[in-house]
């Protein structure tokens, strides 16, 4: 009895740390980091071939600036310029999370 308890014990211990590290990690940090960094940027700023090649601009650019959480939710969803829509790949949540992320990092 006194191991069942024990293991049930360490069983809940292992839960909640693993929960702690997942919620360490934000959903729309690692939605940007899986789909958005190769060519945004770890930071919000592209390698400067890439800015180039795809016309990316940096978060910190006065144009992007002034977008919107919304105005940029519509582009990544629905595409813009080179950008490819992201619909159906991402779910709404997702991609307002990774937005939001990615406002964040101005």
């Amino acid at each position: 009895m006194k191991n069942a308890i024990r293991s049930l014990s360490v069983l809940a211990v292992a839960a909640c740390l693993a929960g702690a590290v997942c919620l360490a990690q934000s959903s729309g940090e690692a939605t940007y980091k899986a789909h958005c960094q190769s060519c945004h940027g770890a930071s919000g700023v592209p390698s400067p071939s890439m800015g180039k090649m795809m016309g990316i601009k940096p978060v910190t650019d006065p144009a992007i600036n002034k977008l919107t959480v919304a105005e940029m939710f519509t582009a990544v969803k629905g595409g813009k310029g080179k950008m490819r829509p992201f619909a159906g790949k991402l779910t709404d949540p997702e991609i307002k999370a990774s937005v939001t992320y990615y406002h964040g990092l101005k």
